[in-house]
Parts: structure tokens; C-alpha cells; sequence
């Protein structure tokens, strides 16, 4: 059967914005993605960079007009770049409720940056990323804007297969390496890391040699490419990648553009880097959500689904769209549940106007079924429970918890599989 498109859009918002495929070489490649809710601005990432001694763009970042004219006057650049600071990509091309075109202003005249970013700060900028109605721009970055004679691209990242961090390269840069590692999949170089020894010289400058760099640019570009490396280690990095990481024609190598996931395992002694979290885009419920430990998805429909782990969600998903309905979101408990949890779950379930009717569908394998079905009861009671509910349980503990269900004397439909229950979610909004 194939794939729904609430399925679909289930996986795309698994895999988050930044996620990607890295190709090592033409028979493997690496899946990475960040935590979804740690959202870094452009000039955070930059930031991090710098502290490492990473060779970035001089910029300033400014909330105002005044202070974005100061630092373009600061700067004392032959060009100045002005770049909105918002989460999704396609700025260059996005446009303004203000009626400015692009977020990303190029302009040797510093004078006209505080008119520029007049007409950014405070209004909407709408991109194929954001929402219809965009996303407001609360801060810009003013940077020098460099000519670039040549790019190439470079990441670090942590690959299963290499048993830890293994290095990248392509003279190839500024385009998605996908296409690269399809159509020229032999400029694609690949270094793995010893995670004892760290980057050697060696290593670096072979890598630096790959990716085009010449003369006195070969042992820059392996110095670049080591303090990548500390930064990867210093702030628990799953990836970082560096696309462009471009010449200059003064002789330069530099960090054009960079995108950073870290591991959220890690947070614990991150907190610096976690406390950077812009929070300000993202979709309210799934930011309350997070607070939880669990995943929330949105979608267009009325049924909402309440499941443990992805692929039960999507199937879900499915089920309930080929016997007609249309689901409201899927929210993912996970594994290590408690009973706040599937009270928190089902606040946020029923507080969405959409929603029709709760289809609870659990596997429990690492999941304690009465743990589901006391959440459940007390949840139903304390939050007085309006729409149908249907719920499927399988697994760990699974007579008690129908037990637990059916002696609480609440209206809950019970179903004997996911078929059965997806029949009866959709029959319950039918008959309303």
C-alpha cells in the first residue's frame, strides 16, 4: 500500500529541516539530523566558529535600524552582505510584508543599510520554508561580504559504520552534495578519524590537497579543517558542515556558510550551547511537546493519534486514511513512559479545536500498558474528556491495563487491532 500523504508528511517532519544524507562513497551513506527543537540562528553558528578559530566573515548583528547602520559603518567593508536572521532556508528569494524583496541585501553603501534594515526588522519575511503568513524577522547580521574564486565543501560527522567522526571533502562546493555524490561520486573523499589520535597533520592536509587547495592555501585549509575538528569535539557535535568553505582572491580560506547538529545527549553539559535555542519559530504545541520528551506532528485532519514510536504513527496514519478519516497529528510517547506523560499528552491532544476523536494505538514492548491506561483514566476524569475515544493496546502488561480500562466505567471504545480501531475512530466522527 502505498505511503498516505499524512504518512509522508509524518516522516518529513521526523526528519526536520536540516536533516540529510552524507555519501562516503558510492555504496554507504550516513543519515544525520539534529534534535528538532534546537534551532541555532546563522550568526550563532558563526559565533561558535570564531570562538574556535575558525576563519569566518566579520559581522555584527543588530534588533534596530540605528545599530544595523553603526556596525555596517563599523565594519569598514568594501561590500557589506545584510542578512535576515530566521530558521528557514530560501531567504535570498523570500519577500517582505513590508514590501522589501530578499532577505539577503548585498550593497557597498553603508548608508542605505539602516533604510534596508528598516524594512526587515519587525515585518514578515515569507519564504518556500515558512508558513504562508512568514516568519518575523527579529534580528539581521551585517557582515563584510567577500568575493569567492573558488568553493569547496567539508563536514565532519559521526558515522556508525567507522565506529566514530570521519571527515568529508569535495572540490565541489556550493551545491548540494547529493548531486554530487550521484552524478561524480569519485570527488567525494572520505577520512576516518581515530577518536584517540583526533585529526592528524597528515590526515588535514591530504584532505586540504583534495579539496583544490594549493601553495601556502593547502596548509591554511588544514588548519581550518583541525579547528573544525575541535569545535566538532568541543560542543558535542554529531556534524558540522561547511558549505562553502571557499577562497578568497586575497588569499583567504574561509568559512562561508556552516550548519551545526549537536547531540542531545549531551545537553547535560552543553548548556551554553542549548541555551542559544531560538524557540521563537517553532510550532507552539511541539515546543510543549518537547518539555515531555515527546513528538508531536500537526497535520490538516480530525482524528488524532496518540502512539509509541514512528513507524506504529505512521502506519497509523494509514489505517485511518484508507477507511476514510483524516488524522488531526500523531503524537509519539516513546519509550521510558510515565503517567504525566500521557496526561500531558492529552492536554495537548484536546486542546487543539480540530480534533474529533483520539485513537490511542500502543505496542508495549518497552512500554507498560497499565502505565498507558492509568494515564488515560486519570486523564479522561481530570481534563473531562469531550470527543470519542478509542484505544488499541498490545504487549507488556496488557490484561491489566484492559482490566484498568474497563473497570473505570469511562466511555472509552475499546479495539481488538489497528484495524478494528481506525474503523471505529472513523465511525465515531461519522456518527457525530
Amino acid at each position: 500500500m502505498a505511503a498516505s500523504m499524512a504518512s509522508q508528511a509524518v516522516a518529513r517532519g521526523l526528519r526536520g529541516a536540516s536533516a540529510k544524507y552524507l555519501f562516503l562513497d558510492k555504496f554507504k551513506c550516513a543519515r544525520v539530523s539534529s534534535r528538532r527543537w534546537l534551532n541555532l540562528q546563522e550568526y550563532q553558528s558563526k559565533k561558535l566558529m570564531q570562538e574556535s578559530g575558525v576563519t569566518v566573515q566579520r559581522f555584527y548583528v543588530a534588533d534596530n535600524p540605528p545599530d544595523a547602520l553603526q556596525a555596517a559603518k563599523r565594519l569598514n567593508a568594501k561590500e557589506i552582505v545584510l542578512k535576515a536572521q530566521i530558521l528557514a532556508g530560501g531567504r535570498g528569494k523570500g519577500v517582505f510584508n513590508s514590501g522589501l524583496k530578499g532577505g539577503v541585501h548585498l550593497t557597498k553603501d553603508p548608508s542605505v543599510v539602516g533604510e534596508l534594515a528598516s524594512k526587515m526588522l519587525g515585518y514578515s519575511l515569507t519564504t518556500k520554508q515558512t508558513p504562508k503568513e512568514g516568519v518575523e524577522v527579529k534580528m539581521v547580521m551585517v557582515a563584510e561580504a567577500l568575493d569567492i574564486t573558488r568553493e569547496t565543501y567539508f563536514a565532519i560527522l559521526m558515522d556508525r559504520a567507522c565506529n566514530g567522526p570521519v571527515m568529508v571533502g569535495s572540490p565541489q562546493g556550493g551545491m548540494d552534495i547529493e548531486e554530487v555524490a550521484d552524478k561524480s561520486p569519485e570527488l567525494i573523499f572520505k577520512e576516518v578519524i581515530d577518536i584517540f589520535e583526533g585529526v592528524r597533520d597528515d590526515q588535514a592536509l591530504r584532505m586540504a590537497a583534495n579539496l583544490g587547495f594549493k601553495g601556502p592555501l593547502e596548509r591554511q585549509a588544514a588548519d581550518q579543517i583541525m579547528r573544525l575538528y575541535d569545535l566538532f569535539l568541543k560542543v558535542d557535535a554529531t556534524q558540522v558542515e561547511v558549505n562553502p568553505l571557499g577562497e578568497t582572491p586575497e588569499g583567504q580560506v574561509v568559512c562561508f556558510d556552516a550548519k551545526i547538529s549537536f547531540d542531545d545527549n549531551a545537553e547535560f553539559r552543553q548548556k551554553a550551547v542549548f541555551a542559544l535555542d531560538d524557540m521563537s519559530e517553532s510550532d507552539p504545541t511541539e515546543t510543549e511537546a518537547a518539555k515531555w520528551d515527546l513528538k508531536y506532528i500537526g497535520l490538516d485532519g480530525n482524528i488524532a493519534c496518540f502512539v509509541n514510536g514512528a513507524g506504529l504513527a505512521m502506519a497509523t496514519c494509514d489505517i485511518i486514511d484508507l477507511h476514510g478519516g483524516k488524522p488531526a497529528n500523531f503524537l509519539d510517547l516513546g519509550g521510558g513512559v510515565k503517567e504525566k506523560q500521557v496526561y500531558e499528552a492529552f492536554k495537548l491532544l484536546t486542546a487543539d479545536p480540530k480534533v474529533e476523536a483520539i485513537l490511542v494505538n500502543i505496542f508495549g514492548g518497552i512500554v507498560n500498558c497499565a502505565i498507558i491506561a492509568n494515564g488515560i483514566t486519570k486523564a479522561c476524569r481530570e481534563l473531562e474528556l469531550k470527543v470519542p475515544l478509542v484505544v488499541r493496546l498490545e504487549g507488556t502488561n496488557v490484561q491489566e491495563a484492559k482490566r484498568i480500562l474497563s473497570e473505570s466505567g469511562l466511555p472509552i471504545v475499546a479495539a481488538n487491532d489497528l484495524d478494528d480501531a481506525a474503523k471505529k475512530a472513523v465511525a465515531a466522527i461519522t456518527r457525530k
